[in-house]
């Protein structure tokens, strides 16, 4: 079985390198609420595979789309928030479906 993409494995120099900014960035970052990283026992930040795709994101949206960092954590929040929705929504038409397939027997 593969690691969860929500599992923290990368360390701040790998993950800065792997979204192609400097550790001090990632932490500005942090300190601002664009990412909460989590954090070992030893307080070591450790980034998943979602914190990952989270800054690439953000950084796509500073330098293709020329939105500041305000704008990005907005943007961040209410995307998702959005697929909080869609989870949602998502269990509610199984739910339904799951009742209209007790009712019909």
């Amino acid at each position: 079985m593969g690691l969860e993409e929500n599992e923290p494995r990368y360390g701040i120099s790998i993950a800065a390198r792997m979204v192609g900014v400097k550790t001090y960035t990632l932490r500005y970052y942090e300190r601002i609420g664009i990412i909460e990283p989590y954090r070992s026992r030893g307080n070591t930040r450790l980034y998943s595979d979602n914190d990952i795709a989270q800054l690439c994101r953000a950084k796509t949206l500073m330098d293709d789309l020329g939105v500041n960092l305000a704008g990005v954590g907005v943007i961040l929040r209410m995307a998702g928030r959005m697929a909080e929705l869609q989870n949602q929504l998502d269990e509610i038409e199984a739910d339904l479906k799951r009742l209209r397939g007790v009712d019909d027997l």
